[in-house]
């Protein structure tokens, strides 16, 4: 027994290796893509970061390895990658595949509706549908029977549980009148916010708040809040994928039945909002339970192009 586990103890895991590629074998970016979606479809990573599959996960790192934006990678598609290149990228798919990191982390960047955000591990990678909802729910058109509320009407805007900021800064962007309150229980999570909030010349008009929820707001009133708040189950937690195991567990972990930090948002929110305001909050799967738990509010579920049912909408009328 005393051998066995001696054994045993010497035994270590496998290190997962990429095969070597020789110089020249890989000439265009598309050349480079294709690598990647091998290497990645091969080592079965998961895709849930801003990307929704290998290839547009390639071409993510790919272009952030050349300084390129997304949206440039077709214009260079077929052009040749330089020796000093090639290892910078062939580096990030390899740090990809072995430490099963987000993409994101690596190259401490994301981009939501085509703006760039840097990330590290203090929050969690952005990938809110909330905003697609602000593009496409409050354009200012009062002849669109999708509009919530009228753009220029929004004054004040809160962001529950803002994480790296992101939705704030999108909030303030689309909102040209709006002053807007972002907050997070999480130091760390707010000093990526400040440094995003700072790249993106909004300090003057978001401001950061460290507390619970609504906490550290005292009796201010809003007339819009958003928020993508912690709302995975128990169930879910115990099964998340690497990736998200490398995220901050705070940000995830919504209690037995995922929806802990939701009962006290809609709790607390007609406090907060004005009479014609609204709350737009993110909940993931969680809509039936949810639906059981308040069958007396009438909530509005709103679909994007990646999600049904995941984001809900109810007005501050309906709250009270």
């Amino acid at each position: 027994m005393a051998k066995r586990v001696k054994t045993a103890a010497r035994r270590k895991p496998a290190k997962r290796s990429l095969p070597k590629v020789a110089a020249g074998e890989l000439k265009t970016l598309l050349d480079f893509v294709r690598y990647a979606v091998s290497r990645f479809s091969e080592a079965k990573l998961t895709f849930a970061h801003g990307t929704t599959d290998p290839v547009a996960e390639a071409a993510f790192l790919v272009c952030e390895a050349l300084h390129l934006h997304p949206d440039q990678f077709e214009a260079f598609a077929s052009a040749r990658v330089t020796a000093w290149e090639s290892g910078r990228i062939l580096d990030l798919i390899a740090q990809r595949v072995i430490t099963g990191k987000p993409a994101a982390y690596l190259v401490n960047k994301i981009y939501m509706r085509g703006l760039p955000f840097y990330v590290d591990e203090r929050v969690i990678v952005p990938r809110s549908f909330i905003g697609e909802l602000l593009d496409t729910h409050f354009r200012g058109d009062s002849d669109d029977s999708v509009e919530l509320l009228d753009l220029l009407a929004v004054q004040r805007v809160l962001d529950l549980c803002t994480g790296s900021g992101c939705l704030a800064i999108l909030a303030a962007r689309h909102f040209p009148l709006a002053e807007i309150d972002a907050v997070d229980i999480s130091r760390d999570a707010l000093d990526v916010a400040a440094r995003n909030v700072n790249d993106h010349g909004l300090a003057d008009r978001i401001a950061l708040h460290r507390g619970d929820l609504f906490g550290p707001l005292g009796g201010k009133r809003y007339d819009l809040i958003i928020s993508n708040p912690p709302y995975v189950d128990a169930e879910g937690m115990a099964s998340l994928p690497r990736e998200c195991r490398a995220e901050p567990k705070l940000a995830f972990d919504g209690g037995a039945d995922g929806l802990d930090v939701v009962r006290r948002i809609l709790q607390d929110a007609p406090a907060h909002l004005t009479p014609q305001g609204g709350l737009l909050c993110e909940i993931g799967r969680g809509r039936e339970r949810l639906e059981d738990a308040c069958p007396h509010l009438p909530l509005l579920w709103l679909d994007t192009e990646d999600s049904e049912g995941e984001v809900l909408w109810v007005a501050a009328a309906d709250l009270a």
